[in-house]
């Protein structure tokens, strides 16, 4: 009898049956973990990502709105949830990260062990319409407290946006991050084309200094930038564009200059793209919405949501398949988190339609053998 009625307790706290946990994949590679929809008070639940502690519990962080329609510019905090499982199930309520900073919110996390054992926290802290900055803070105690906040950018002022998921170390134990400059402070013009720049850090993010610009000479619109190191050393910076495909720029010298963007063969909305290397292979995996526009019915939107390893470092893709695939799904900036031998995703995946698309945040897990067949 107590066995059953913890049983009970245990099904009743674990948030995938109050999301509605269901395995609605094509196959026993995917498993839908977790939803965090709206509710009253909570019009939004996004653009988070994943860190595991040294207990082996796994921390998701998000940015939680509590005010308007869940619209970029209302008021959000950091919010956690926890897993102690490896993912498969998570704590039933979410608890306050970092308190609502900004005038605006704070939002779009990115979290990364350091090599010295610390836990980096990186987050947008958006004042206005043209203030907007990435800040980090420091944990050594394993995300018990953090750090007082420092800005990632010192040498100019403006509305910039670095995604979630996108802060990387290299080998050498440089941190860079790559942003988009959308508006100068004291500027009333917002420029939908990005100008977009590196930033780097040589002592485990308490300074950071600023990368030449990145050139983009044919004039398109470039924006959400995002960072992978190559086997080579160098950096490959991978950006959303309206081309139609995802355009990349590399980095000879560890983020402090780049190659004007070239077009890639990354088919793509103006979405963003998620890459990261997969620790047991070595291989590349990304997630993206595999749609170039060619089908007017389905150019621009955020569909369908598709995996694909790279076993020559982003020359080519194979093992090419779609995990969401709902035409009226929104399925985008994507979290990606490697845990034995399955992967988490955290991605936005509401109903366009429906008005939910950035409002819905969903934890997907894959099994990484079922990605190889």
């Amino acid at each position: 009898m107590p066995v059953l009625i913890l049983c009970l307790l245990i099904s009743l706290l674990s948030p995938g049956n109050i999301s509605g946990e269901k395995d609605r994949g094509k196959s026993a590679g995917k498993r839908i973990i977790l939803r965090l929809e709206p509710g009253p008070g909570n019009p939004r639940n996004s653009e988070g990502d994943f860190i595991t502690l040294m207990d082996g519990r796994i921390l998701f962080i998000y940015s939680r709105y509590t005010g308007g329609s869940g619209d970029d510019n209302d008021n959000a905090y950091l919010a956690g949830i926890c897993s102690e499982d490896g993912g498969r199930t998570w704590s039933s309520e979410s608890r306050m990260i970092i308190e609502q900073e900004g005038k605006m919110n704070v939002m779009s996390v990115s979290l990364l062990r350091l090599q010295n054992g610390e836990i980096a926290l990186f987050y947008l802290r958006k004042n206005s319409a043209d203030d907007c900055i990435p800040m980090i803070r420091l944990s050594d105690d394993e995300t018990k407290t953090w750090s007082e906040p420092q800005p990632c950018i010192m040498d100019r002022k403006g509305y910039f946006v670095l995604n979630n998921g996108r802060v990387i170390q290299l080998r050498d134990g440089r941190l860079v991050l790559a942003v988009a400059l959308h508006q100068e402070y004291g500027s009333s013009r917002w420029n939908n084309k990005g100008r977009l720049f590196s930033y780097y850090s040589d002592d485990n993010g308490r300074t950071w200094k600023a990368g030449s610009e990145v050139p983009n000479p044919g004039g398109i619109v470039t924006q959400e930038p995002g960072l992978v190191e190559l086997r080579t050393g160098n950096i490959m910076m991978f950006v959303r564009t309206d081309a139609g495909v995802q355009y990349l720029s590399y980095s000879a010298d560890r983020g402090e200059s780049w190659s004007p963007v070239e077009r890639s063969d990354i088919r793509s909305p103006m979405s963003p793209a998620s890459i990261e290397r997969i620790p047991s292979t070595g291989d590349l995996l990304m997630v993206w919405n595999n749609n170039g526009g060619e089908d007017p019915e389905m150019k621009g939107k955020r569909t369908p949501l598709t995996i694909a390893v790279s076993k020559d470092e982003g020359k080519t893709w194979e093992r090419i398949k779609n995990i969401e695939d709902d035409p009226d799904g929104w399925y985008c900036y994507t979290a990606i988190h490697f845990t034995g031998r399955n992967v988490l995703l955290g991605y936005c995946a509401g109903n366009r339609p429906a008005g939910t698309g950035l409002a819905v945040t969903q934890i997907t897990m894959l099994d990484l053998r079922w990605i190889y067949r």
